[in-house]
């Protein structure tokens, strides 16, 4: 079992041109999570920092353009607001896979907890060079 003093985090980078949104999320909430390292623990936030580059070329599979719908609400009367996949992919590319791998974290402390170490950035540049990330290839 792993403490949370104990824990050495790493930074990676993926770029997320040409690569479908669904797989680009998956790997990066499973870094997040920590659970490509062998001293996975369940109950503590173990996982790794990820910046996600080119946010603005990810690739959506099929008919999901046209059909993916982005609902979120205001919490007001008539506050319904109901995007696109195709206008999240050209006006709000950072907030989609946000949401994807956000989707895809644990609910509750832990899980706010793991979604603050993901960076997501449009374009192909980001201030976290300091950091020395690793590329990390997703398939």
């Amino acid at each position: 079992m792993q403490k949370k003093e104990t824990v050495k985090r790493n930074w990676y980078v993926i770029d997320a041109t040409n690569i479908p949104l669904g797989r680009l999320a998956s790997k990066a909430a499973y870094v997040l999570r920590g659970k490509h390292k062998t001293t996975f623990t369940p109950h503590i936030d173990c996982g790794d920092n990820v910046i996600v580059i080119n946010a603005d070329k990810v690739k959506l599979t099929g008919n999901k353009l046209e059909d993916k719908l982005y609902y979120s609400h205001s919490r007001y009367v008539g506050g319904l607001r109901v995007r696109k996949a195709k206008e999240m992919v050209s006006k709000y590319p950072v907030e989609m896979i946000e949401l994807a791998v956000k989707g895809m974290l644990p609910n509750g402390r832990l899980g706010r907890q793991m979604y603050k170490k993901l960076f997501v950035y449009a374009g192909s540049e980001h201030p976290h060079m300091a950091q020395k990330p690793e590329v990390m290839e997703v398939k």
